[in-house]
């Protein structure tokens, strides 16, 4: 989905007015947010930690090359122990500045953050952040009041553009239009007759996105769906002066009628807009209450999995690794178990040579023996053949069998112990990989890392700092009856969690049957709603391999009931007398107790 001009509109009147800034005529003053905190969690994103009247808030800026957006959120992010570059930068000359105003470059995706500050010599100044959100082509710039640039994030010289060039102490410049596009917002019903007709035969929407700039293909797939009822309906087919009106409405709805809109395809979500996505169908629409949430919930499996990739992934291929090899371990060893139910077949042949010996020629292939402990309907007795090996006496081949006999018996017993053991350590890196998976911050990984070279899987980085030294914490939720509850990160974890800090009353979750986080909700000897209980039960299904799934089995039952067997690996538990919870996760509400948490903190 991109994040196009009209999302970005929406985006900067809901950052306006949660921030306090001006209403929009162009007024801007000294009595914004103040600059507490710069944070640069990846490369192409920058923090903005603001403190005003209200409390503080995070301002994200991401502008790489994927994801790119601007907007307030309440995710957290972990930094990086030494800050880059263009974080220092920023820090220099915006901590403790005061946002003035937020505004967009035209209808252009550029968000422009005005900062009132002072210089080198105290004088008052004015300082300029330029994020441009467009794709591949994004950047961060600061530029002083004069519109010299001071820093950028992604430096542009000739060898990569002949265009625009974006170096320190060159003039900012606008990004340049695109060629043989205009603004929608200038547009008349005569310029959408045009684009029609150029377009021909082809889909109407793509006329709009070759015509106008700034309009993404959801939103015109919607001003083409609302105008003939059908999002694929050829240019030559639709009414210009009504797909005129349908689009000029939804451009004004990003002025200040704007409804954050996902669109949800099973438990993933597929795209969103700023304006209700009708072509959908209303039971595939989820309505936010806000951008931030909307975009949180969005992006938010996505930055999961980003943190993974980039600070997981030799964590990722060690324990793939070690599970690949367990895999092919037991299956060698099924095969030899297999092989192990022929011991009754060897002695029984051992038993058939011995007592027909002497009808056995030396270096015989096979004989064919009669088998006196079968006897047939008719009296007589069955027969049996019977592979020999012809370089050895009919003696020496039944010795053979017997100590094949003898090794399948003691094989039997030996591969069983070996398989369970091999299963279970099976279980546990399972439980690591979604431990993995499920990681949030830099903290998470460490305490993944700290447990694996606590279990002898990893070894210690060179020169890096014990992971166990990285303070990391469980989860915390509270729930809409204000009940809280606390969500393992890893198997140390969650032996941490179920054994040191449940208390008597507290109430223990698991999901049923898979890899998961142990869950606590922490019920202070009282009752505890059912409502409360099913959110513990989600929080529970959507920190498991179940995650995603619906109806997820859940186990519950008191703290109390669960025992961890001696010797048994980190993590692995017994219960007894639970009850079972089947939830279906839901990431908004789930999302919406991780903030309540921060709230009343």
């Amino acid at each position: 989905m991109a994040f196009d001009s009209g999302m970005l509109r929406a985006v900067i009147g809901e950052i306006r007015a949660a921030l306090g800034l001006a209403d929009g005529s162009g007024e801007t003053g000294l009595s914004g947010p103040r600059v507490d905190r710069v944070y640069q969690p990846q490369n192409d994103e920058i923090d903005l930690h603001l403190r005003g009247r209200d409390g503080g808030r995070c301002l994200l800026m991401r502008c790489g090359s994927r994801d790119t957006r601007i907007q307030l959120t309440s995710a957290s992010r972990d930094n990086p122990q030494s800050p880059p570059t263009f974080c220092m930068l920023l820090r220099k000359h915006l901590q403790g500045a005061v946002l003035t105003d937020v505004s967009q470059q035209g209808f252009e995706r550029v968000a422009v953050l005005e900062f009132g500050c002072r210089d080198e010599l105290g004088f008052d100044c004015r300082k300029y952040l330029y994020a441009e959100v467009m794709g591949r082509n994004s950047n961060l710039i600061l530029a002083d009041g004069e519109g010299k640039i001071i820093a950028v994030m992604r430096p542009v010289d000739f060898s990569t553009s002949r265009l625009r060039q974006v170096l320190p102490g060159m003039r900012y410049e606008a990004p340049p239009a695109q060629e043989g596009k205009s603004d929608p917002n200038a547009a008349s019903a005569d310029d959408v007759a045009a684009a029609l007709a150029a377009a021909g035969a082809a889909p109407a929407s793509k006329a709009l996105t070759s015509a106008f700039f700034g309009i993404g293909p959801a939103v015109a797939r919607e001003a083409v769906y609302r105008a003939s009822g059908d999002t694929d309906a050829p240019a030559a087919d639709i009414d210009p002066r009504k797909l005129f009106c349908e689009l000029r409405g939804l451009l004004e709805a990003s002025r200040g009628a704007a409804e954050p809109c996902l669109v949800t395809d099973g438990p993933g979500m597929t795209e969103f807009s700023f304006v209700r996505l009708t072509q959908y169908g209303e039971d595939r629409l989820r309505m936010c209450g806000s951008f931030a949430e909307l975009l949180d919930l969005y992006y938010g499996e996505r930055d999961r999995a980003a943190i993974t990739a980039g600070r997981a992934g030799d964590l990722q291929r060690t324990v793939s690794s070690a599970i690949a090899r367990l895999q092919r371990k037991l299956e060698i060893q099924r095969r030899e178990l297999a092989d192990c139910d022929r011991e009754s077949e060897y002695r029984a042949d051992a038993d058939l040579i011995i007592a027909n010996i002497g009808q056995i020629g030396r270096g015989a292939r096979s004989a064919r023996l009669t088998d006196y402990s079968v006897q047939l309907d008719d009296g007589s007795f069955a027969e049996r053949t019977v592979e020999l090996d012809p370089r050895l006496t009919p003696s020496a081949n039944a010795q053979k069998l017997y100590r094949r006999y003898a090794k399948c018996r003691k094989a039997r017993a030996e591969l069983t112990k070996q398989i369970a053991k091999a299963e279970e350590e099976l279980a546990y890196l399972q439980t690591v990989r979604g431990s993995i998976a499920r990681a949030e911050t830099g903290a998470d990984v460490a305490g993944i890392r700290d447990e694996l070279e606590r279990a002898g899987y990893a070894r210690q980085k060179r020169g890096a700092a014990p992971a166990k030294s990285v303070r990391n914490s469980p989860a915390v939720y509270v729930t809409s009856g204000g009940f809280t509850v606390l969500c393992g990160r890893n198997n140390l974890q969650n032996d941490e969690l179920t054994f040191r800090m449940a208390e008597r009353g507290d109430v223990w979750f698991h999901a049923k049957g898979v890899p998961g986080s142990h869950v606590l909700l922490r019920a202070g000897g009282g009752e505890v709603p059912d409502s409360d209980l099913t959110e513990a039960a989600e929080i529970a299904a959507a920190n498991s391999d179940a995650a995603g799934g619906e109806k997820v089995p859940v186990d519950y039952t008191d703290a109390g009931n669960v025992r961890k067997p001696s010797g048994s690996r980190p993590g692995f538990v017994i219960y007894r007398t639970n009850r079972t919870a089947y939830v279906t996760p839901d990431p908004a509400r789930i999302a919406a107790m991780k903030r309540r948490r921060e709230k009343t903190q």
